[in-house]
């Protein structure tokens, strides 16, 4: 009772166990924290929107989120970038694909490093909408490349509108690589932009098998733009090293979770 009362006489301090409390649970509600911390739902509330307005955490009904991580990099300058756990990531992706499959690649630098990752002679049929992706494909002999046309989008570097979805629309694909702006149990996969919301759609209603991969980072995040429930994803490849949340979450939502053992 004495760490009760103490947190609700000093806001400051409360405030700080609360981002505790959501870094360990990687979401909190104001119910709880009220019974919690032995304030009123309204005091709880008011200590979540000083902390979001600090950048903090990220409101949703209810509660809070952990606030989603912007590198704040351009597209070019985090594909020039080497990241080892990314690599071993991609690498552990590009071993699903099988020769004679049809696969679509979303956009993103983990998908890209996942094309940069296949075996030297695989021969599949992929589909994307990102022109780096498509490049860095049709440098493999076995491999036909379908390039999705549309509208660039400069921060993603990757197509988007009525002809993308278009020839989404007629593909039945074996695999889908999505991209992963940010994944969390309860709020599914979500994006940072608007007109990447449809596209995505489109890339998980045409693949029967569905893989995320995504350093842990991204795990328990939640970007403004809802993609889909976790559950249209069938499996999650991360790190083993997980800060926000626990991968158990997504396997309980009948997500298969492998886990890059670095």
């Amino acid at each position: 009772m004495h760490d009760q009362h103490s947190a609700a006489e000093l806001p400051h301090l409360r405030r700080q166990k609360i981002l505790l409390i959501l870094e360990r649970d990687g979401k909190v509600m104001a119910s709880e924290l009220s019974q919690h911390f032995a304030v009123s739902e309204d005091t709880i509330r008011r200590d979540l929107a000083e902390l979001a307005s600090a950048g903090l955490v990220q409101r949703v009904h209810g509660g809070a989120l952990p606030r989603p991580k912007d590198t704040g990099k351009d597209y070019f300058t985090r594909i020039s970038e080497t990241d080892e756990v990314k690599m071993q990531l991609a690498q552990l992706a590009a071993q699903r694909v099988q020769d004679g499959q049809i696969v679509v690649f979303d956009s993103g630098t983990t998908t890209l490093q996942i094309a940069r990752s296949l075996p030297v002679d695989i021969a599949i049929t992929a589909i994307t909408a990102s022109p780096m992706t498509a490049i860095t494909l049709s440098e493999y002999k076995g491999i036909k490349v379908i390039l999705a046309g549309g509208q660039l989008n400069p921060a993603t570097m990757s197509a988007s509108g009525h002809e993308t979805l278009r020839l989404l629309a007629g593909i039945k694909a074996d695999l889908l690589f999505t991209g992963v702006c940010a994944i969390h149990p309860q709020v599914g996969l979500s994006s940072l932009h608007f007109e990447e919301v449809p596209v995505k759609q489109a890339m998980l209603d045409c693949a029967s098998h569905v893989i995320a991969v995504t350093t842990a980072d991204k795990l328990g995040a939640v970007e403004p733009f809802v993609v889909a429930p976790c559950n249209r994803v069938h499996t999650l490849i991360t790190e083993q090293h997980v800060a926000s949340g626990n991968v158990e979450d997504y396997r309980a939502l009948g997500v298969e979770v492998v886990q890059w053992v670095g």
